[in-house]
């Protein structure tokens, strides 16, 4: 499909509210042909590979790419509601600084990396979807020096999401604390966010071992930093407690607006280095991303939790303001950047 038509297919679709704002998606089918329409018709998926839309057949980087070769390079996870992409800016623009901070030159600009997107989502018919932006450093010969890799790599994967089990939000999820420590601040700087991912699939394994969700980790003070995937938050004491930039964690997009959330809904937030002992005496825990928003947690090693009204209210607070974001976006008009 041309991307005017695209575009044009867009703006049709930014002035209709007759689909749901809020539907919920696990990311990542794993079959070809992932969309069936309303008539029977499946469709292909495509993939952004660089400057183009490909079937996903069709969408192969080089052996040599030193994304492969090395996990030299970034990505960022969007969310998609009805067509518009939330938090979109904030999430490009954590996307530059991972790139900055590994000297990596952006391959587009802003404008041109929404466009791509967009596209992306249109040549997949995809209304409510789960987008991974990723870029490496390039291909080139083996070995580490960044100059040899001439251009960067750039990939869109979008797909329609499953939504995750109500009986999740219900109940709860299980997790541990694991036994793998967090990377330390000074040796990879957590505000990257790298393809470099081992450190939190070593914990992410420990989880799976244990017959859990989410993995726990601890810093090398042995206080609590973040899941594999996810920020963690525990309410103790009328206090809503998560553990600081300090303590090694990646500055979650979804964590900084349940902040915000909270504190405007009246919550006392504390920010700091916590203990074990201080999360297994907590009355409810939660984790937010952007995929899953605010997933209560029922277990924590052996100590067991109920799903509290702290994690049902900003779940609630968190939807709601979803939905006015998405209204806002729609109500000034068909524009590319915002839609």
């Amino acid at each position: 499909m041309r991307f005017d038509a695209a575009l044009s297919n867009i703006s049709k679709k930014s002035i209709s509210f007759g689909k749901s704002l809020l539907s919920t998606i696990e990311p990542f089918d794993t079959d070809d042909k992932v969309k069936s329409t309303g008539n029977g018709i499946i469709l292909p998926m495509y993939v952004y590979v660089n400057n183009r839309p490909v079937p996903k057949a069709e969408a192969v980087v080089s052996v040599f790419d030193h994304g492969f070769l090395y996990g030299d390079g970034v990505y960022e996870t969007l969310r998609v509601y009805d067509r518009v992409v939330f938090m979109l800016d904030e999430h490009l623009g954590r996307l530059y600084r991972s790139a900055s901070l590994i000297r990596l030159t952006m391959p587009k600009n802003f404008d041109q990396i929404k466009a791509a997107l967009y596209e992306t989502l249109d040549v997949n018919s995809l209304e409510n979807a789960y987008v991974r932006i990723t870029i490496s450093r390039g291909h080139g010969p083996i070995g580490l020096d960044p100059d040899l890799c001439k251009e960067p790599t750039f990939v869109i994967i979008a797909e329609d999401m499953k939504d995750y089990p109500q009986s999740y939000y219900e109940k709860g999820i299980k997790t541990v604390i694991a036994q793998t420590k967090r990377n330390l601040k000074d040796a990879l700087n957590p505000q990257i966010k790298s393809l470099n991912f081992l450190n939190n699939i070593l914990a992410k394994i420990e989880a799976k071992e244990k017959e859990a969700y989410e993995s726990i980790m601890v810093n090398a003070s042995e206080h609590i930093a973040e899941g594999t995937i996810s920020n963690i938050f525990f309410y103790r004491d009328d206090i809503l407690c998560t553990p600081s930039i300090a303590c090694g964690i990646l500055d979650g997009i979804t964590r900084r607006l349940i902040l915000d959330l909270a504190v405007r809904e009246g919550l006392t937030v504390r920010e700091g280095e916590f203990t074990r002992n201080d999360l297994f005496a907590a009355d409810e825990v939660f984790l937010t991303n952007t995929t899953m928003e605010v997933m209560p947690v029922c277990k924590v090693d052996a100590v067991r939790y109920g799903v509290g009204s702290v994690a049902k209210l900003l779940r609630k607070v968190y939807r709601d303001e979803v939905r006015t974001y998405v209204e806002s976006i729609k109500g000034s008009g068909p524009s590319l950047l915002g839609i």
